[in-house]
Formats: structure tokens, C-alpha cells, sequence
């Protein structure tokens, strides 16, 4: 039986130097590529996404900024989960290097603004039908619920 969703999320936006955005292409349902996040168990916010951060990408974050507070309609693959109460941060500071979850991701990239647009795109032709779901799951786009956030931040 599926763990029951909780329908509370969190994701935190962090950026390097040149203003790339750390992004990771997501293992399991749902697919495609996002920052760091998950649901958050119980936790307060700004505390389940600083486990969601270490659990993830394997870095500590310092300080962190509210960019987003809003409920999205997105599947997860929870029971319930069809709905979820979004925080999403910004991270101020944050420190270590990153190691990439090896149970929850693929990859654990850096990604130049022009590079989500593309992901993006994809994610528009896999929404219109375009792109079928085996050839989403081998070369994903942005996860969906991230191609909302996104286009509302």
C-alpha cells in the first residue's frame, strides 16, 4: 500500500556563481528534472527543506528565503496526492559539495537559465501529447509541477 501523501511540498532554488540553478533529474514518479524537494512529512518548512536539501544534493543550507507559498494541483505518487501546499525558498547561503542521492536521483546538474527553457519546452510537447510516456521517462523535460512553479516565479 502507498505511503499517504501529506499534500505539503517544498523546494529550494539554489544557484552557484554564475547564476546557474542546481537541478536534479528525478528517479521516480513523477519524472523529469526539478530542484530539490519533496514532501514534508510533518516537518515546518524552512526545516523540511533543509532535510530535503541534504537528503537530495547533500549540501547544509545557511539561510533561506520564501520565494513561493501556494497550493498546485500536482500528482505524486502518494495516496491522495493529487494536490500540494508548495513552499518554495530561495537559498541565501549554503555550504558543502554536492553528492546526489543515488535512491531518489539520476543526475545532479547545474543548469544555465536557457537550458530549463529548453526543458521546458519538452514539457510543453510531452503536456500537448507530442512526446509519449516512454520517451518522457527516457528524456524528461521539467518535471511537470516545476514547469508551473516556475512560469508563476
Amino acid at each position: 500500500m502507498a505511503k499517504k501523501c501529506d499534500n505539503t511540498s517544498v523546494g529550494v532554488l539554489i544557484y552557484n556563481d554564475r547564476g546557474d540553478t542546481l537541478m536534479n533529474e528525478r528517479m521516480k514518479y513523477p519524472f523529469g528534472f526539478a530542484p530539490p524537494a519533496g514532501h514534508l512529512d510533518g516537518d515546518e518548512p524552512e526545516d523540511g527543506a533543509k532535510r530535503e536539501i541534504k537528503e537530495e544534493v547533500g549540501l547544509e543550507i545557511d539561510i533561506l528565503k520564501l520565494v513561493m507559498h501556494r497550493k498546485l494541483d500536482n500528482l505524486c505518487r502518494r495516496e491522495g496526492g493529487d494536490w500540494h501546499d508548495w513552499h518554495v525558498y530561495g537559498a541565501l547561503r549554503w555550504h558543502g559539495d554536492v553528492k546526489r542521492s543515488e535512491d531518489e536521483t539520476k543526475q545532479v546538474i547545474w543548469l544555465q537559465r536557457s537550458e530549463i527553457g529548453a526543458l521546458a519546452e519538452r514539457t510543453t510537447a510531452y503536456l500537448l501529447g507530442a512526446i509519449s510516456e516512454k520517451e518522457w521517462q527516457e528524456r524528461p523535460g521539467s518535471e511537470v509541477v516545476w514547469y508551473e512553479i516556475f512560469k508563476i516565479l
